[in-house]
C-alpha cells in the first residue's frame, strides 16, 4: 500500500510540474498587431523585410555594411521587435531577428549559428538582444568562433566574461523588470570601455511592441520614442 501511495504521489507531482510548465510557456506577451500595422504603414517607409523559411525575419537596407543578429526577450513574441529592426535598417544596418522555441531564448542559445555566412556581403557583425535574449546572446558570443565584432544589451546583462569584447548596454530609467542588483554585479563581465546608455523616461517594454509588462515602470516617452532613441544609440555604437 505504501508503495502504491509513493507511486501515486510521484505521478501527481509530475502532472503538477507538467501543468505548471504548460501554463508558464503559454503565458507570453504577444505582439501588439494593431500597433505594428500602424508603425509599418506610417513610420517605416524606406525599408522592407522578409520572413525566411526557418522563421528568421530579415530587414534589408540598401548597401548595408554592418549586420545585427537579435534575440527577443523572454516570453515575448519575436515579431514585437520588428519596429526596432526596421529603424536600424533605415540607418543602414541589416538585421536578422530570430524566433525562439516557446518564446524563450534559453532554449536556443545557438540560434545565431550560421547566420553570418548567409550574408557574405556584410563585413561587420554584431549580436544582441532584449532582457533574457541579451543574456543568451552574450552567452553565445562568449563561446563562438564567429567573427562578431560586439554585443548589444537592451535591459539586460551578461553572466559570461566578455571583457575582451565591444559592448553597448542600454536600459530605461523607469525599468522595473531588469534586476539592478544583478546588472551591477555582472557589470564586471563587461569591458572597461563599456558604452552604457540610460534612456531617461524609458522602461523595459519600450524596446518592443507588445504593450505593458508586469512589474515594469511607466514610460514617460512618446510613442516609438524609446525605439528610435535606441536605434540611434546602436547606430552610433556600430559606426563609431
Amino acid at each position: 500500500m505504501k508503495k502504491i501511495i509513493k507511486i501515486l504521489t510521484a505521478l501527481l507531482l509530475l502532472i503538477a510540474i507538467a501543468v505548471g510548465c504548460v501554463i508558464y510557456v503559454t503565458d507570453y506577451y504577444p505582439v501588439d498587431g494593431r500597433a505594428l500595422i500602424e508603425y509599418t504603414s506610417e513610420e517605416a517607409s524606406d525599408c522592407y523585410f522578409t520572413i525566411e523559411e526557418d522563421g528568421l525575419i530579415v530587414t534589408t537596407p540598401s548597401q548595408a555594411v554592418a549586420g545585427l543578429i537579435f534575440y527577443p526577450g523572454g516570453k515575448v513574441e519575436y515579431t514585437a521587435y520588428l519596429p526596432l529592426m526596421l529603424e536600424l535598417s533605415e540607418r543602414g544596418i541589416l538585421c536578422v531577428l530570430t524566433p525562439m522555441p516557446l518564446n524563450l531564448a534559453v532554449l536556443d542559445v545557438n540560434a545565431a549559428e550560421g547566420i553570418c555566412e548567409r550574408f557574405p556581403e556584410i563585413s561587420d557583425w554584431y549580436i544582441g538582444g532584449h532582457s533574457l535574449g541579451g543574456s543568451m546572446a552574450a552567452s553565445y558570443l562568449s563561446k563562438t568562433d564567429d567573427n562578431i565584432a560586439g554585443l548589444i544589451l537592451l535591459g539586460s546583462y551578461s553572466t559570461a566574461d566578455l571583457t575582451d569584447k565591444r559592448v553597448l548596454s542600454v536600459y530605461g530609467s523607469e525599468d522595473g523588470v531588469m534586476n539592478r542588483e544583478k546588472y551591477d554585479k555582472y557589470k564586471a563581465n563587461l569591458p572597461n570601455n563599456l558604452t552604457e546608455v540610460v534612456i531617461e523616461g524609458g522602461n523595459h517594454a519600450g524596446f518592443g511592441c507588445y504593450g505593458e509588462q508586469d512589474g515594469d515602470g511607466t514610460s514617460t516617452l512618446g510613442k516609438w520614442e524609446q525605439i528610435k532613441i535606441t536605434a540611434d544609440e546602436i547606430y552610433g555604437f556600430i559606426y563609431n
